[in-house]
């Protein structure tokens, strides 16, 4: 299995984390993983919840140092989803 892709938003308050992670995650290829660096403890909730309204799943949650390792895997693309 290749490397996730790390997107790094540690120093950022809530939404932006999240907002980093969508972001990373436009057009990418279903079952994509990506590791999200946070150290916003709500990280922890909204991470969970946008992946669960984007089809993909979070496959692990790890504090280590302060900093939130957030795990995450995309899921197929939506059918309502704009083709641009």
């Amino acid at each position: 299995m290749s490397q996730p892709i790390i997107v790094d938003a540690r120093g950022h308050r809530c939404p932006t984390p999240s907002l980093k992670l969508q972001k990373a995650m436009t057009n990418a290829a279903p079952g994509a993983r990506f590791l999200l660096l946070a150290t916003d403890p709500m990280a922890r909730i909204d991470v969970p919840f946008m992946m669960s309204q984007q089809n993909g799943r979070l496959i692990e949650i790890e504090e280590i140092d302060g900093v939130l390792h957030l795990t995450v895997e995309s899921g197929p693309a939506r059918p309502d989803a704009r083709k641009d």
